[in-house]
């Protein structure tokens, strides 16, 4: 029987999510539960009912595919991939919560020779982060916390597990780009900006981006019957974080905002 992954979603057409025009492959399933996620119906691992205020009624989201037809589907787009030098990024959820599935996937699109990209939090064991690393061509990784008992307060788990697989990436990935999700108060205040930096400097990081919260998954928490914590916080602009941009920059680390 044919390996099979819960997805989610399949983006088409995507300029933000690496180079050219992309297809997004969405993996329903995460092991972090950030309190902010803006993809909140990706967090379980298997299909579940969601509301749909255009249908007045509920849905499914997610669906088991197979390698084959998820293949079919991107592949349908390879054109746009070639002119525009883009190709297929793997995101959710956590792309290595289902991990053997998606090397699968990416084995078949490096077959292609289709770009590949992944977004991804590095919770996994390490030799399973080692093995994904060599089909990935392009690695985004978040990185929300340095402190590892604020991490797991603010998440549900530690961020040791975390570090040390960015360690290997930074030593194994050539085209890696770290990311740091800048939430109030989480990890937004100017002293988080040093400690970040303080860390990065200790693992020989020279470039990070900062993604600035935002309230695009808000409403989704109400579909899903779940609550949602922040409604009454702002979200924040490029505009609000040149104090915490400058403070990186200072320590040698080149920071740009997304």
């Amino acid at each position: 029987m044919e390996n099979r992954a819960c997805i989610f979603n399949l983006q088409k057409f995507s300029i933000h999510d690496g180079p050219g025009i992309r297809t997004v492959v969405f993996f329903k399933g995460c092991p972090l539960r950030c309190y902010w996620c803006s993809n909140p119906e990706s967090q379980a691992g298997e299909p579940e009912k969601m509301w749909e205020n255009q249908k007045k009624s509920y849905a499914n989201v997610g669906e088991y595919k197979t390698v084959a037809e998820i293949m079919k589907e991107v592949m349908k787009d390879e054109p746009f991939y070639q002119e525009s030098n883009g190709g297929v990024t793997l995101s959710g959820g956590e792309v290595l919560y289902q991990a053997d599935f998606a090397i699968e996937l990416l084995e078949a699109l490096q077959g292609k020779k289709i770009h590949t990209a992944c977004e991804t939090t590095g919770y996994v064991k390490s030799e399973i982060f080692k093995e994904f690393l060599q089909h990935v061509d392009l690695v985004f990784f978040d990185v929300k916390h340095y402190d590892t008992n604020k991490h797991k307060k603010g998440i549900g788990v530690s961020n040791e597990l975390i570090l040390k697989n960015l360690t290997i990436a930074i030593a194994l990935h050539s085209n890696l780009i770290i990311r740091i999700p800048v939430i109030p108060k989480f990890n937004d205040s100017l002293i988080d900006a040093e400690k970040f930096a303080e860390l990065f400097n200790q693992l020989g990081v020279k470039k990070i981006e900062l993604l600035p919260f935002h309230q695009f998954g808000e409403k989704k928490y109400e579909y899903l019957d779940r609550e949602y914590t922040l409604h009454d916080i702002p979200q924040l602009h490029s505009e609000d974080l040149l104090e915490y941009q400058k403070i990186i920059e200072n320590n040698h680390i080149i920071c740009q905002i997304r």
